[in-house]
């Protein structure tokens, strides 16, 4: 049994059917993609996950429960977080405290005591800032927790991000273009980070992602949407050479920088 498996889900906006019967199943402890086109479902698939959007059909099923009916935040309380493909980051807020609100789920603390800051209120705040800072050194940002978040550089907002999805103790984190506007360098740092997030945090990961170095870089295995549909899955190599995928999503030049890629892992 897988820890996430979905089966069959449907969702339809008006006449539009943006995810049509997808089926998915992610191992515990591995680092999944899911690639196509833009408009290809995989945000719509990554919010039906979470809770954001009710599913038409289908199930959802994860560490053995259904996930169908429960809201975002109690899908996070269930052990599974998320990054967006646009950063939500609180821009007026320091980067601490983003991260802090990620910890939102596991807090034991009602509105009374948070009012008069008593009944414990001290003492698991300051507990919240230690894991706080604990992430950020994890994510390499331990110097920037001062610094409010909007004038952080681009990547290290990302990293933020990650921080806070991590913030919940997560069994399971979607990552939705996480490398979307960084340069190579920090696309090579940001791989070497997600590995670290499986091998030493015992988080398995999936991510929605452009950057075929990355995926063919990191992903154990590929799953391709297009049109809503899932229309091929397996390993980097079954990916890139399935004529279905080229002529749908990949295309001549990058199935050529995918096999480059290939062939740099294996030296």
């Amino acid at each position: 049994m897988g820890l996430l498996e979905v089966s069959g889900l449907t969702k339809k906006f008006g006449g539009l059917t943006a995810v049509n019967e997808v089926s998915i199943n992610i191992e515990q402890g591995s680092i999944s993609a899911i690639i196509g086109p833009n408009g290809a479902g995989k945000t719509t698939l990554f919010n039906l996950l979470t809770g954001i959007y009710k599913p038409d059909k289908g199930t959802i099923n994860f560490d053995g429960h259904s996930l169908i009916g429960l809201r975002p935040d109690q899908v996070n309380g269930a052990g599974m977080s998320r990054t967006f493909q646009s950063i939500r980051l609180f821009p007026g807020m320091t980067v601490v405290e983003n991260v802090m609100v990620g910890m939102h789920s596991r807090l034991r603390i009602s509105l009374i005591q948070t009012l008069t800051r008593l009944g414990g209120f001290n003492s698991q705040e300051k507990r919240v800032r230690e894991k706080a800072a604990e992430l950020l050194e994890f994510v390499g940002l331990s110097d920037k927790g001062d610094e409010v978040s909007r004038n952080l550089p681009y990547g290290d907002q990302r990293r933020v991000e990650i921080a806070r999805a991590l913030a919940s103790d997560p069994k399971l984190v979607l990552l939705d273009e996480p490398t979307a506007g960084m340069n190579p360098n920090e696309s090579v740092e940001a791989m070497s980070l997600f590995r670290r997030v499986r091998d030493e945090r015992g988080v398995t990961v999936v991510l929605i992602e452009h950057d075929m170095r990355v995926v063919m870089g990191i992903s154990e295995k590929i799953s391709v949407l297009d049109y809503g549909q899932k229309i091929a899955e397996g390993s980097p190599v079954d990916i890139r050479t399935n004529p279905r995928v080229v002529e749908a999503y990949l295309g001549r030049r990058a199935t050529a920088e995918m096999e480059a890629i290939q062939g740099e892992k294996q030296s």
